[in-house]
């Protein structure tokens, strides 16, 4: 038995019904970042979600921080640097398709709590909050501190805790509960493509316009154009074909435009082939359709012959690679608009550790010159690993095998968090192998039990961590 695993498992579970309270309250307040106020760089949703999530903290007795409502610490002791936990408190949008509850309205049934942010990541972040309030509480001693780092701005670049990075250097360990069990401890590269183009128009049968994607790093589940110049026949005779092959669903609206919906299933951009491209599906179908010749349905044409629907390698891009340690590159299309004859766009790519970031980025650039299209990055992030045989690595591994019963072992994901740039940090739960929580999806959730266990595991790793 380790030392002090009886007292912080009754403590956790002592606490359980606070712990889904303020879970509870933190996933009411929409925190899908906005535009930027004096005194809330990021809108006002983040900077309330921040606030909250502090004086709970205060609440319970601990000393805090805030770094200009960027990003909010709360601290063990006033030791050493010895651990810090890296959560974020910003949320992906509400989306489409939820049933069970409303977005912001979350719910606990059946043993799970619903809401958007309950898994990514305020759920997490309020495990961590009660693993380092158990320590605390029951007074374990620890020689060096625990930091819980809370963000702002995680779902759209990671601005928050570069921000703290001025101020502040790293802790010798550092894990984040943005991710999944046991440990991850390497992330992809990524290469999120951005694109534009200026498009002549001509004929009676026209493109008019595309409005498609929210988010660069989200699948998106709905895509919009509107035609001129077409029968409503011609256009569901072709959509029909293409849903009975690819699953996307069209509708349509004839007034006071010709406006076409194309409707698929979101999914993170890290692991496109769990939902249903939107733009994809769209594009597929705009492709079939009979348009007068024009410069703008031939571009249109050969981008879609570069990303077409069920790609999610990268295959036609010529980028697709795989590796044994981080599995595949994959690539996610993620937004597109076409308005005024100008079109601009983005795709999501993550990049296994095998794969030459550098190469890709070349063979994309010319892929898209090839097309006429304006190809706008200049850069690529690369991979990030830590050494699984590490101390570090090693302990949170026995002590998640240790709680759980499960084997301890190290993992990839496409998906980035906060310790993407972190020398020593990984990534640590909350996601239990087996769990689909949809994350960036409708009807968003996390296990109570499993959230429990995350905090009991947390409180475990603090105590042997920072002693």
């Amino acid at each position: 038995m380790r030392k002090y695993r009886q007292e912080i498992e009754k403590y956790i579970d002592e606490h359980r019904d606070e712990m889904v309270a303020d879970i509870i309250k933190l996933c009411s307040i929409n925190s899908t970042r906005g535009e930027y106020v004096e005194g809330a760089p990021f809108g006002e949703g983040p900077k309330r979600a921040l606030t909250m999530a502090l004086s709970i903290a205060q609440k319970y007795g601990f000393d805090i921080t805030n770094y200009d409502n960027y990003v909010g610490a709360i601290d063990l002791n006033n030791k050493e640097k010895g651990l810090d936990i890296l959560a974020h408190l910003d949320v992906v949008p509400e989306g489409e398709g939820w049933s069970v509850t409303a977005p912001f309205e979350p719910k606990e049934i059946d043993g799970k709590i619903y809401g958007r942010g309950t898994s990514d990541d305020k759920g997490p972040a309020v495990a961590a909050l009660f693993a380092l309030r158990a320590v605390k509480d029951l007074n374990i001693p620890v020689k060096k501190n625990t930091r819980l780092v809370l963000g702002t701005d995680e779902e759209c670049g990671s601005s928050c805790i570069k921000h703290y990075y001025t101020k502040e250097k790293e802790a010798p360990m550092t894990f984040s509960p943005d991710g999944e069990f046991p440990v991850v401890n390497i992330e992809k590269g990524q290469l999120q493509g951005e694109f534009s183009a200026a498009l002549e128009d001509a004929g009676e049968k026209r493109l008019v316009s595309i409005e498609a994607g929210t988010k660069v790093n989200v699948v998106p589940p709905k895509a919009k154009a509107v035609i001129e110049g077409f029968g409503i026949e011609e256009v569901e005779a072709k959509a029909k074909e293409v849903t009975k092959e690819t699953g996307i669903q069209f509708k349509y609206d004839l007034v006071p435009v010709f406006e076409i919906t194309a409707l698929g299933a979101n999914a993170h951009a890290s692991t496109p082939e769990n939902g249903n491209n939107a733009i994809t599906g769209l594009l597929e179908l705009l492709c079939r359709l009979d348009f007068s010749p024009s410069k703008k349905i031939e571009t249109i044409k050969k981008l879609y012959s570069l990303m077409p629907h069920g790609d999610t390698k990268g295959e036609a891009m010529g980028i697709a690679v795989e590796d044994e340690k981080s599995g595949a590159l994959t690539l996610a299309f993620s937004m597109l608009t076409l308005k005024n004859n100008i079109m601009h766009g983005f795709f999501d790519s993550r990049i296994p550790v095998s794969g030459d970031g550098d190469k890709i980025l070349k063979t994309v650039r010319e892929k898209f010159a090839d097309i006429d299209v304006e190809f706008l990055n200049d850069s690529v992030l690369a991979p990030h690993e830590v050494d699984e045989n590490s101390t570090f690595v090693k302990t949170l591994l026995s002590i998640y095998e240790d709680y759980t019963g499960l084997k301890g072992e190290c993992i990839a994901m496409g998906g980035g968090t906060y310790v993407h740039n972190i020398e020593n940090g990984v990534a640590f739960g909350a996601v239990f192998p087996g769990t689909d929580t949809k994350m960036h999806g409708a009807d968003e959730f996390v296990v109570i039990d499993e959230l429990i266990a995350s905090a009991k595991i947390f409180a475990q790793s603090i105590v042997e961590l920072c002693n």
